[in-house]
């Protein structure tokens, strides 16, 4: 069985999202498994990651959001062992809804590399 990808969003989970207050806060939780080279540019999906969050930080600015913890797990202490773990865990805190969206929206923010970045990850809405 042939394992699958997670680098876009879901369009009907988005629809859902879609219907969450615009002005309550929420966290988002990202699980990140990156490239071991990025094509394009050669570089480590690590080290491409690293400009992504360099180049998103000033629209993190904009919507009024906080970088939570960026960090790589170490051990899994519950859950079966012979499952890998992430390379990478990113929580980011917005203030709003609306912030979140209308960062994804903004003219430049960098999604591009995110997903060039990436071989699979999770994006996951946590109630605030």
């Amino acid at each position: 069985m042939e394992k699958r990808s997670y680098l876009e969003i879901n369009q009907e989970q988005f629809k859902e999202f879609m219907k969450l207050p615009m002005d309550k806060p929420l966290v988002m939780l990202n699980l990140l498994k990156f490239k071991d080279t990025v094509p394009e540019t050669r570089l480590t999906g690590e080290a491409s990651y690293k400009e992504y969050m360099r180049q998103a930080t000033p629209f993190f600015e904009t919507a009024d959001a906080e970088v939570l913890f960026l960090g790589k797990p170490q051990t899994m202490l519950i859950g079966p062992e012979e499952e890998d773990l992430w390379d990478k865990v990113l929580l980011v805190k917005y203030n709003t809804v609306a912030g979140f969206l209308g960062m994804l929206k903004e003219i430049g923010y960098p999604s591009h590399l995110r997903a060039q970045s990436l071989e699979d990850s999770r994006l996951i809405y946590c109630k605030y």
